[in-house]
């Protein structure tokens, strides 16, 4: 076997060990481990006593991960860094791999997005990431409403209660904060509302309606088109799946269908076969 015949065959071998579950799963549960080392590690006593330990187990882990994604370049080539979830393990790896020292030491507590990995890992979180990704376009459409609505709001508050509530509505970006934190419903009434409507009485026919429009409807809308968007995705997941399905499923019917054929062809043979010596026996 040379060399050409023989890469093929080993990068063929490895993707098969890669999807392995209990591969798989091996990877998971070191994800798992080096996230408890991970936490761990922010104890100053653990630190102290057990140090040394947490960071050879930390090394070990970072070379299996640093293995892994070796191997899957070296079976995936280019294909590997046309995934956007492989990329995102490679990114996510490679970060833990540069030197955390002088300017560059607040990576080290990047080390933790080491754990992201989990959603690459399983598939039921990995729908849910692509239903969030999917969801992006129609937020970002109803957050720009938002937007507007919050600034109307902002506008027409600061020059309402701007006077005499300073701290809250003096100026449009206090407005803007005092706003979203009525839309939290975060101490909005006895906090916000009932202080203002104090010196406004009528300060309810403003931000009862803000709540309303901002809290109860948008915010709603949020979550319809997140959930749509994850409905739709797990939809095509769906039909992914059934695709693949049928198409594994006619390949197989192909197959058969010419191994029943090649059978006759035998049979038809034998046949032959059979009815000459039958026929040199008579004679």
């Amino acid at each position: 076997m040379n060399a050409d015949t023989a890469t093929p065959d080993l990068r063929s071998r490895l993707r098969t060990f890669l999807c392995r579950p209990r591969v798989q799963h091996s990877i998971l549960a070191l994800i798992i481990v080096n996230a408890i080392i991970l936490g761990l590690e922010t104890s100053d006593a653990l630190r102290a006593s057990h140090g040394a330990l947490l960071m050879a187990l930390d090394r070990a882990i970072l070379a299996v991960f640093v293995a892994e994604i070796a191997v899957r370049i070296f079976v995936h080539r280019s294909a590997f860094f046309r995934d956007p979830w492989s990329l995102f393990d490679f990114v996510v790896v490679a970060i833990a791999l540069l030197p955390a020292t002088g300017q560059l030491s607040v990576l080290r507590a990047l080390r933790v997005l080491r754990v992201l990995r989990v959603l690459t890992i399983v598939p039921s979180m990995r729908r849910v990431v692509g239903g969030l990704l999917a969801a992006i376009p129609g937020l970002a459409s109803i957050a720009m409403v938002l937007g507007l609505i919050f600034y109307v709001f902002a506008v027409i508050t600061t020059n309402l209660f701007g006077d005499r509530f300073p701290d809250w509505f003096g100026t449009l970006g206090r407005s803007l904060y005092t706003l979203f934190q009525v839309m939290t419903l975060e101490s909005w009434s006895m906090g916000i509302v009932r202080p203002v409507m104090e010196v406004y009485p009528y300060a309810w026919v403003f931000f009862i309606p803000f709540i309303l429009i901002a809290t109860f409807t948008m915010l709603n809308l949020f979550i319809g088109i997140i959930v749509s968007a994850m409905q739709s995705f797990t939809d095509a997941d769906k039909a992914e799946t059934i695709a693949a399905v049928e198409d594994a499923r006619e390949h197989i019917e192909a197959d058969l269908h010419t191994e029943v054929r090649a059978l006759r062809g035998e049979i038809a043979e034998l046949r032959v076969l059979l009815r000459r010596r039958a026929d040199e026996d008579a004679s």
